[in-house]
């Protein structure tokens, strides 16, 4: 039996981890001993980090850098939102990572980049935005896609 590559449609059970450059660890699924599975094409990775595992097989490991615009992108200036104190149940301090509902009732993470009287600095760029980003990857099963 030929071992299979990862197409455009293939199922992908892997290990992961995401650093930044200076070696810091941005996430990975060896943290939980978990591995991550996803659908090629599922919207679970961006077509970029995608485009990263397309020919790749069961045992490879493999290493890659992206550049800002092929990770998360750049910060967004419109991103960054002001709001009025009042608005906050809790104290809030710079550096804080706090969820903020939608109006569809998901949740989006935002990070109070600073507070000054009565306004809130709340920036909703990515958290890596900005970032050059190492992907690491080991690839542990490679599926045909189901029916």
């Amino acid at each position: 039996m030929s071992e299979l590559v990862i197409g455009h449609s293939s199922e992908v059970l892997m290990h992961f981890d995401l650093k930044l450059e200076d070696g810091s660890a941005a996430d990975s699924t060896r943290v939980s001993k978990k591995p991550a599975k996803l659908v090629m094409g599922d919207g679970s990775l961006t077509p970029n980090f995608e485009a990263c595992l397309l020919g790749l097989k069961a045992g490879d490991k493999k290493s890659f850098t992206l550049a800002p615009e092929d990770a998360f992108g750049q910060p967004n200036p419109d991103n960054m939102h002001h709001m009025d104190r009042t608005r906050f149940s809790q104290d809030v301090e710079e550096g804080m990572i706090m969820a903020f509902a939608q109006p569809d009732g998901s949740e989006v993470p935002g990070i109070i980049r600073s507070v000054v009287g009565d306004s809130v600095t709340v920036d909703f760029n990515h958290p890596l935005a900005g970032q050059t980003v190492i992907f690491d990857v080991e690839i542990l099963q490679v599926n045909e896609p189901q029916a």
